[in-house]
């Protein structure tokens, strides 16, 4: 026998509706403009260039961070979206340029996974291995003959990868581990940057 709903929980409802249909709306009229990976080597290296001149940190190509949403716990989801911290939320993966524009963003897993768990099941991950988003091989690092690839950076979450870089672990780190550590940190931080403007 069918639950009866109550006038409040159908207006939870169509609200739920009405604001999922509205945020898909403005996604799909805007995505192109403001929400768009680059498509063409050039278009790479433009990030590339304003990350090294804005956070002195050659080849990146984006800072890529995992944010917890908060919500409600969606129907039927079990212990799914129970995050560590006891709170029910999803997760929005997102890559940030050096001026903190998203470039590419994944909503809807769930809070219970890690952002290294989100990442590889992650679309923009799939394009990179499978080479389609035309980011150049590589390139000389500035003022050396030293190739080096272009990279995404990312905190301790995520796994190192020839095009994902992370800090080294631990404390007790040599000279040059701590500035390659402090140099990451700095245009890592855009993509923490980018989540609090939009808070």
């Amino acid at each position: 026998m069918r639950k009866a709903v109550s006038a409040a929980q159908r207006l939870t409802l169509t609200l739920r509706y009405l604001a999922t249909e509205t945020c898909r709306a403005i996604y799909n009229i805007m995505k192109t403009e403001y929400l768009k990976l680059p498509s063409t080597p050039e278009e790479w290296n433009e990030i590339a260039l304003h990350y090294f001149q804005q956070w002195n940190f050659p080849n990146c190509i984006g800072a890529l961070d995992g944010k917890r949403v908060l919500n409600a716990k969606p129907p039927h989801s079990g212990a799914g979206f129970h995050d560590y911290k006891g709170h029910f939320s999803m997760i929005m993966m997102a890559l940030v340029d050096a001026s903190y524009k998203f470039l590419y963003v994944n909503i809807g897993a769930n809070g219970r996974a890690s952002d290294g768990g989100v990442w590889d099941r992650c679309s923009l991950k799939e394009a990179i291995d499978s080479e389609v988003l035309n980011i150049p091989s590589s390139c000389c690092l500035p003022f050396t003959d030293k190739q080096s690839p272009y990279v995404i950076v990312g905190d301790e979450a995520f796994p190192i990868k020839p095009y994902l870089m992370k800090p080294f672990p631990g404390r007790e780190l040599n000279k040059v581990k701590t500035i390659f550590n402090y140099r990451l940190s700095r245009a890592r931080r855009t993509s923490e940057n980018a989540f609090g403007i939009i808070q």
